[in-house]
């Protein structure tokens, strides 16, 4: 008999306007999925103010959800209760961890919250992780590419990323991405690529990340 060899369809993306597209990370051949929502205004309100005092965050904990999915982060950016909208955007997080417990049944959650003035990950990369929940929920968004922009050979070398803006996609603040990565059971070699925006130092950014711990 001939040896047959399978052919690996390229990953695919998927969008919604509602978070019910996120439920399609869980679907093979998808690496991708982002609800391309618009934050309400007293949240972004919120996040354009705090970044407008030029002052450094940086905050992570790991959170346990109840039975019910409910999540407690009293110190989350407790230092700038005193801004309107704070409660309504640590209600917008609480959810965020709600949902992507439900979705991954996750016991424990990694959240960070950062503000950001140059690209953490400048080169574009694959994360090695499972999944990951990213939303920057002001200024510039993360950047990423669809299949065979980029070679995954050469990924972290500057001479091999592309350069034509047509072949670089963006995300839009308020939006939340769920990046698949390569310790997805299945998803080896198929992590999405993606970097930071090479923003400019006076332009900052405020960054919500989930990560599944167990």
């Amino acid at each position: 008999m001939l040896a047959r060899q399978l052919v690996r369809e390229s990953p695919r993306q998927v969008f919604g306007d509602t978070p019910a597209v996120l439920g399609d990370a869980l679907t093979d051949g998808v690496n991708l999925t982002v609800w391309r929502r618009q934050l309400p205004s007293h949240i972004a309100d919120f996040a354009h103010t705090l970044l407008a005092l030029d002052e450094p965050l940086a905050e992570s904990l790991t959170v346990e959800p109840d039975a019910h999915g409910a999540s407690h982060m009293p110190t989350l950016a407790a230092a700038y209760q005193g801004i309107a909208g704070h409660a309504g955007f640590i209600a917008d997080v609480a959810w965020l961890v709600r949902a992507f417990s439900f979705l991954l049944d996750a016991r424990r959650i990694g959240v960070r919250l950062r503000v950001l003035d140059k690209s953490m990950c400048p080169r574009f990369h694959v994360d090695h992780v499972p999944l990951r929940l990213i939303t920057t929920y002001a200024g510039a968004a993360s950047e990423w590419l669809r299949e065979d922009a980029m070679s995954r050979r050469r990924l972290g070398e500057a001479a091999a990323e592309p350069f034509d803006a047509a072949l670089i996609e963006q995300l839009n603040a308020g939006e939340v991405a769920l990046f698949k990565g390569e310790k997805w059971q299945g998803n080896e070699g198929a992590g999405i690529i993606h970097r930071s925006p090479l923003a400019a130092p006076d332009k900052k950014r405020l960054i919500l990340t989930l990560d599944w711990l167990a």
